[in-house]
């Protein structure tokens, strides 16, 4: 993966441990598609968690594995903005519970019996998206508020 680092820039390792919302960028024969995911970074790759039944974006990653991420870390209060922009190409995996555990409780918490009942247990219906990124250009885009 080559890291395409801004002016300014960040440690990537440490800011993809967070529990943001990455942007999964995609391609339909109608045109380009965009969908909001959680996601988790382990080995230099990406997982989100896809299902087919009510997802979309399995389906076009299989057709063409070709996508995008962007991620970003923003705090209007303090100017902070921090973005990460990956391409590169996604397969369509089974389902990984381990991997799945581990993407879920970065966002709902370690206790799966807590968790909202929607994420609780899956399985097979399930599948993951692994997203290797080709590239990923860093950058600190923060700036001074004016409030």
């Amino acid at each position: 993966m080559k890291i395409i680092e801004g002016k300014k820039t960040f440690n990537l390792d440490e800011f993809l441990k967070k529990p943001l919302f990455a942007h999964l960028s995609t391609l339909s024969s109608e045109g380009p598609r965009e969908s909001p995911v959680w996601f988790y970074w382990e080995d230099e790759c990406i997982y989100i968690i896809g299902t087919p039944s009510s997802d979309s974006f399995p389906g076009r990653i299989e057709k063409n594995p070709e996508c995008a991420i962007g991620i970003v870390d923003l705090d209007h209060t303090t100017g902070k903005v921090l973005h990460a922009g990956f391409r590169g190409c996604a397969t369509v995996e089974p389902f990984d519970k381990r991997i799945a555990t581990r993407l879920l409780a970065r966002y709902l918490g370690p206790e799966e019996e807590k968790w909202d009942p929607r994420f609780q247990g899956l399985g097979n219906s399930n599948i993951l998206i692994k997203f290797v990124p080709e590239t990923v250009v860093v950058r600190d885009q923060s700036f001074i508020p004016s409030i």
